[in-house]
């Protein structure tokens, strides 16, 4: 039996603006407006608008909120300020990634965890597992928040016309209550473009004014509203790993290269502990495989699934290929034979649809933006 994909509430507004949706994780979503290459260039030079809402929001309140958090993610959660953020994975007992989550402490007893989309219901019910032992109440808010992102290098300016909480202020992964353009917002400097840039999360009823005075706001400045298309691409080209691509449950943080999320130093036990501290052990002497970057030396596009290929033989898999607009040519993220993984190894080739197509291995991320 279908069921009908999800509406955001911006979602009359998408489709007045003659937006290409999508079905993305249960929820019709715009995949582009117009064009995703000149969408994809405004967030690296001026600015981009992007509807978000369909992330999972997951609250957790109480005295023993932090313990919990601490027993169920793989990061240090006690270690978070008040108006602070920290980037985590939820695990298995067996180490493998359920979600990659940023954690926002929102005030003394109080933390909003944002799971990815398609892993919303799947975090909701572990942490609620979880957290059965601890003196905290675990709420799924994912019907309380509309999230909309101001990304780029104009983002600062456009949102600082429309609010007077401190921008300047504001450090990456920090967030803070305040007003924009009249409505209640939490104002968060975050974002997966490898741009500066915001995310406002607020009520699903102030949603269509935000959106409009943020439009309004960056007329000047060649801000537009961008889909879930061209947000692929800018974290790709940002070596930003994606849940179902370069993140699964058959893969640990470690084998990600992401064990630096994992702190074993934090007090007590967590949910996977003794499988990760194997998996460290075992990466500290010789991962089998490294996520790298691939970039072409030809036109052809990689995509998910096609074998990396050396001599012949198969040493690696793509997890996520497209065109990089702003290289000029396809690139790549894929995990490689750590013997192929260097940056600069010659004769690493892309399978494509049976032709052996070569590749430059490069370091992550492909792009990194001037401070």
């Amino acid at each position: 039996m279908s069921t009908a994909p999800r509406l955001t509430a911006l979602d009359a507004l998408h489709r007045s603006l003659g937006a290409t949706m999508t079905d993305f994780a249960g929820w019709d979503m715009p995949l582009r407006y117009a064009s995703e290459r000149d969408e994809h260039n405004a967030v690296r030079t001026k600015a981009g608008l992007f509807d978000l809402s369909h992330m999972g929001e997951i609250t957790l309140t109480g005295p023993e909120a932090v313990k919990a958090l601490d027993y169920a993610l793989v990061g240090n959660i006690s270690t978070v300020g008040v108006g602070r953020a920290r980037y985590t994975h939820i695990c298995q007992e067996d180490g493998g990634i359920l979600d990659d989550l940023i954690v926002y402490r929102l005030g003394e007893t109080e933390y909003m965890v944002v799971a990815n989309a398609s892993n919303a219901q799947v975090v909701l019910d572990a942490l609620t597992e979880r957290a059965a032992g601890f003196d905290t109440e675990v709420r799924d808010d994912r019907d309380a928040y509309a999230l909309i992102a101001v990304q780029g290098p104009e983002s600062p300016g456009i949102l600082a016309s429309l609010t007077d909480a401190d921008l300047d202020g504001l450090k990456y992964y920090a967030g803070l209550p305040g007003t924009v353009a009249g409505v209640p917002a939490l104002i968060a400097r975050t974002g997966y473009t490898g741009e500066d840039g915001f995310e406002l999360f607020v009520a699903p009823e102030h949603a269509v004014e935000l959106w409009q005075a943020l439009t309004k706001a960056g007329e000047g400045v060649g801000l537009v509203p961008a889909g879930l298309s061209c947000r692929d691409t800018l974290r790709l080209e940002a070596g930003m790993p994606l849940y179902g691509h370069e993140l699964t449950t058959s893969l640990t943080p470690f084998d990600a290269g992401l064990g630096r999320v994992v702190k074993f130093e934090k007090e007590g036990d967590f949910v996977g502990r003794a499988a990760l501290e194997a998996a460290a052990e075992q990466a500290a002497t010789k991962a089998p495989r490294k996520l790298v970057g691939l970039i072409a030396e030809g036109r052809r596009v990689p995509r998910a699934g096609f074998a990396v290929t050396f001599g012949g033989e198969v040493v690696g898999e793509v997890t996520s290929g497209a065109p990089s607009p702003t290289l000029g040519k396809p690139i790549a993220m894929a995990y490689v034979d750590a013997e192929h993984a260097a940056p600069g190894t010659s004769g690493v080739g892309v399978d494509i649809r049976g032709t052996h197509e070569p590749y430059e291995v490069v370091a992550l991320p492909f792009y990194k933006r001037q401070k």
